[in-house]
């Protein structure tokens, strides 16, 4: 499970290095070319609640092999495309690949281990998105600077493949608990607090980081950061985020609230200091780094806050939690390119941080409403 993970989310932050070369290629401009960002978000964000809906009865590992298939076939066609329009297309079809996995796999550890290990199962299986930017993202970037962006994405279309044999050979036949149907989904939303703030979290810290993560490579390279240097600031974020993920997976046991307060701080202090920095590689290394820490902690954070929000509804939970969190990765990228092109790659820095900080108002506004944050389950 977290090598799927690890493949889908290594696809769809692949372009976050890659903006610029396969701009140039297809002659579109970096604004435009976090297209190829926004629209599987906004796919995903989309196909997370129906897929949910549409696997109806069938055996969760087959659905899951399904989608992590077709993520690799899509990237292998990107490596081969001429027009940035076939491109698009191809990131669509990872778009409902990344909807529909995450939000099946969201609840798998609670199927898989004792009730005292779903939260560090779930560190392990989420810990394939932070070690999708401390190797794949990084890794990536490194291909397509050693041989093309093509390279890059047909090596990514392979790893799918290889996740696709290994989830058909190791993850055990996964038959579905209930069958969920769309009614059920906005009845969670409109009936539990503790959900309603989960998914405001998961907008304004996703929107927020997107809009400045995604063109995090023209903001260093304007800033004077030689552009070969970037692989390796992707790696120390990446490594920073493994970091936070495993931190935060022994956090939130007994801290959550505080844990996530603690995220929306860091990474606000985080892209302030890239905004108002004169950066250097070595500087640029140490921000990173805090923002790396910062995000790492997200997904285990708020996924955890999601199941205890709803113990008994936990696949519809986990579906609005990753339409939520692709859809903010959309929004986030569009709002992102919009303001590059229309003012500055720094700008998206203030914009994300903004959007972050906000979250204290609303964990602090919903304490002192006196609704209750969710609370670990008993042993």
């Amino acid at each position: 499970m977290t090598l799927g993970i690890f493949s889908l989310m290594t696809s769809e932050l692949l372009p976050v290095g890659l903006l610029t070369p396969v701009g140039d290629a297809l002659d579109v401009s970096e604004g435009r070319a976090g297209l190829m960002v926004t629209i599987p978000g906004l796919v995903a964000a989309l196909s997370a609640p129906l897929i949910t809906v549409a696997a109806g009865r069938m055996d969760r590992r087959l659905v899951l092999a399904l989608l992590i298939g077709m993520m690799g076939a899509a990237n292998l066609a990107s490596a081969f495309a001429t027009d940035f329009a076939v491109v698009l297309a191809a990131r669509f079809l990872i778009g409902i690949s990344v909807g529909g996995f995450w939000a099946l796999a969201g609840g798998i550890a609670l199927r898989l281990v004792p009730q005292r290990h779903v939260v560090r199962a779930t560190a392990v299986i989420f810990s394939g998105v932070e070690a999708a930017s401390v190797l794949g993202v990084p890794a990536g970037t490194f291909l397509g600077g050693l041989s093309s962006w093509r390279t890059a994405f047909g090596a990514v279309g392979v790893l799918g493949l290889v996740a696709l044999t290994a989830m058909l050979f190791l993850v055990p036949r996964l038959p579905p608990q209930r069958t969920l149907g769309l009614t059920d989904l906005p009845a969670v939303f409109r009936n539990n607090a503790g959900v309603r703030v989960g998914i405001m979290m998961t907008v304004l810290i996703i929107t927020g980081h997107f809009t400045a993560y995604t063109f995090l490579r023209p903001v260093l390279q304007g800033s004077g950061v030689d552009g070969g240097s970037i692989g390796m600031l992707l790696l120390a974020f990446g490594v920073a985020g493994l970091c936070g993920n495993f931190i935060a997976g022994a956090l939130v046991d007994r801290w959550l609230p505080q844990t996530a307060l603690g995220i929306s701080l860091v990474l606000t202090v985080a892209m302030v200091a890239v905004a108002v920095t004169d950066t250097t590689a070595v500087s640029a290394a140490g921000m990173l780094a805090l923002w790396g820490l910062g995000y790492g902690a997200v997904p285990v954070t708020l996924q955890t806050w999601m199941f205890r929000s709803a113990p008994d509804a936990v696949e519809a939970a986990s579906s609005l939690f990753v339409s939520a969190f692709n859809l903010s990765i959309a929004a986030g990228a569009l709002i992102g390119g919009l303001v590059v092109d229309a003012l500055s790659p720094t700008s998206v820095l203030w914009i994300g941080g903004v959007l972050t900080a906000l979250t204290v108002l609303v964990i602090g506004t919903s304490v002192r409403a006196g609704r209750r944050t969710p609370s670990a389950p008993e042993q």
